[in-house]
């Protein structure tokens, strides 16, 4: 089997094994957060970031959904980064947005956070601020989901099939899963452009 093989029929596999359960909790949570007049916030690190960042654009555009990313405003990001530790960058930018009850976090990681391992204490800290506010907690992550998976009220966890691919699988099927999320009749809103076109 060459490499590409591989790494296609591991994702076959990932897909087939897909909770799509906890993909349809994930849905009916941001519907009821959105018709409450909720907003969106959409958090990730390294790719999982750039995941964010179309994914908002998605929420936005498809689901009429508003939404952010802090990771769009890279002066505030580097700034508090720079000014206050990496650690609350995230918590300090949704307090500034007042992410209050109705308001939903939609997590992407690979690992999910932890802060005994010193990875992604940024997404823990949002995620325990989110919490202590009363917002909706979301994830798609992989591995055992970590932090993530623990604390949020849904979340999809992109199972494991080959340890040595955990990140690029990870990321891939987080922008698998929301682009299943905004196309889905409890969500889309408006006709993405090429299947409007005749």
């Amino acid at each position: 089997m060459t490499f590409a093989e591989q790494f296609v029929a591991e994702a076959a596999e990932i897909l087939q094994q897909i909770d799509t359960a906890a993909v349809e909790r994930v849905a009916a949570l941001l519907a009821a957060c959105r018709a409450a007049g909720g907003r969106l916030f959409i958090l990730g690190v390294g790719g999982s970031a750039a995941n964010a960042s179309h994914a908002v654009n998605d929420f936005r555009k498809i689901c009429g959904m508003e939404a952010y990313a802090p990771t769009d405003n890279v002066s505030e990001l580097t700034a508090r980064t720079n000014d206050e530790g990496w650690a609350g960058v995230f918590e300090g930018w949704l307090k500034v947005s007042r992410l209050r009850a109705g308001d939903a976090l939609l997590v992407f990681s690979v690992g999910g956070g932890n802060v005994e391992k010193n990875v992604s204490p940024n997404l823990v800290a949002a995620i325990r601020y989110a919490r202590s506010v009363g917002a909706t907690v979301t994830g798609i992550v992989g591995r055992d989901g970590g932090y993530t998976a623990q604390a949020a009220d849904a979340c999809v966890i992109v199972p494991t099939v080959n340890a040595i691919h955990v990140t690029p699988h990870a990321e891939a099927f987080q922008a698998v899963i929301w682009h299943l999320l905004v196309s889905h009749p409890a969500l889309k809103a408006a006709e993405t452009k090429w299947e409007s076109v005749k």
